[in-house]
């Protein structure tokens, strides 16, 4: 089983939309699990005290390392890989979270306020990990859409073993422009190759497209994908 262990002062957050749709009959099937750690069940004094005040001044709140520590060091000993979301960590890949979802699953520490004592990331040896260049109220939206992206990719979540292969950045590339019934919507037709029979010339269109979409609107990915196969331009 795949388990994914949340650290939060919101645990009831928790699951959320995870516990719909497919990641939800996953979960209620026992394919993956899901445990959440309330956070201020760490701290010593009585108002149960997760942050002080930023070393050196300054605006916002730090969350304190002693107390992080505890709650991760209260956590099962295992080799499951510990993240941290946080603005400032590297971006999520596809292939990271693929990475991650043939693993043993995650524990992630959701952070809050201006963020969490340096010298924590490092004695517990966190992977700080973000979602994109954007500031949220705190870690566990995130924390949903990693699990989320990793879920869907265990064994027995989604309804085909193909349905993964040629999605966006599957092997770097945007996925292909999709269509379905009806033929004809508001004047435009569905492209007639999807609709010829002919496998091959199907794929190559979708390839092209592919192509097409990548290089028009992330050219970041196709300068990388360019770099893997020589002769793309």
């Amino acid at each position: 089983m795949w388990r994914a262990s949340v650290l939060t002062i919101f645990p009831e957050m928790f699951p959320g939309p995870l516990g719909a749709s497919l990641a939800g009959k996953a979960l209620h099937s026992g394919i993956w699990s899901l445990d959440t750690h309330d956070i201020r069940n760490a701290a010593t004094d009585k108002h149960r005290t997760v942050d002080d005040t930023p070393a050196g001044g300054g605006p916002g709140m730090v969350m304190k390392a002693d107390v992080l520590a505890r709650a991760l060091d209260a956590l099962p000993h295992d080799t499951r890989p510990r993240l941290l979301m946080s603005p400032r960590g590297a971006p999520l890949s596809q292939a990271r979270v693929a990475e991650l979802a043939h693993g043993l699953g995650v524990v992630i520490l959701c952070a809050r306020f201006e963020g969490v004592d340096d010298r924590l990331i490092k004695a517990r040896a966190l992977e700080e990990v973000s979602l994109g260049d954007f500031v949220l109220s705190g870690g566990e939206i995130p924390a949903l859409a990693l699990l989320d992206a990793c879920v869907r990719l265990l064994p027995g979540v989604m309804g085909k073993e193909t349905s993964g292969v040629e999605e966006s950045f599957a092997d770097g590339l945007l996925e292909y422009p999709q269509y379905t019934r009806p033929p004809v919507f508001e004047g435009e037709p569905i492209p007639e190759v999807l609709v010829s029979g002919d496998h091959a010339k199907v794929a190559a269109w979708r390839r092209a497209e592919a192509e097409r979409l990548t290089r028009e609107r992330r050219p970041d990915l196709w300068a990388a994908y360019s770099a893997r196969k020589p002769g793309q331009r």
